[in-house]
């Protein structure tokens, strides 16, 4: 069975809506920032914080390109799509949905200081800015854009839903 890899913006939801999709289809969740926090023995904060943006990027591909799943619901970093070889990785037994987002909901949900939530972007960039940056890259990757809803339970069903509809087996 193909892993579903949820790409898309910081705040989209790809966690808490890959729980919920993992749960409906008896796959397993895995988080790639939690592997990443693993795997650098420090938050993503403090990654960025004390390391810099490229050694944060480097740990980020480095993690994309090393996971080797099947049956499991992948949330990337918002951030994974800048790697071209972690994507195509991921990719090669999965199918990747961007869970899309309206600016203003990625917006609100954000905090002052994008550091603090750990988001991988050049010192001063706006929130609008990655997006307009990242989201040429989304849609390159993505197999399915799924626009995300109010609830990760709506959201993961509407995935599910998009796939069995397209004729993806689950």
């Amino acid at each position: 069975m193909k892993n579903i890899i949820l790409i898309g913006m910081p705040g989209t939801g790809k966690s808490v809506v890959g729980k919920a999709l993992a749960k409906r289809l008896g796959y397993t969740f895995v988080d790639a920032d939690d592997v990443i926090v693993e795997t650098a023995g420090k938050t993503l904060p403090e990654i960025l914080r004390t390391d810099g943006l490229d050694a944060f990027l480097e740990i980020e591909a480095r993690v994309g390109e090393t996971m080797d799943y099947e049956n499991t619901v992948i949330a990337t970093g918002g951030s994974m799509v800048l790697s071209d070889s972690a994507m195509t990785h991921l990719k090669e037994n999965g199918i990747a949905v961007w869970l899309e987002t309206p600016l203003s909901q990625i917006t609100e949900r954000m905090p002052e200081d994008l550091t603090d939530r750990g988001i991988a972007a050049p010192q001063g960039m706006t929130i609008r800015e990655i997006y307009k940056h990242r989201e040429p890259l989304y849609a390159k990757y993505a197999d399915l854009i799924v626009v995300s809803r109010e609830g990760e339970h709506d959201t993961a069903r509407q995935v599910e839903q998009m796939m069995r509809t397209v004729g993806m087996r689950l």
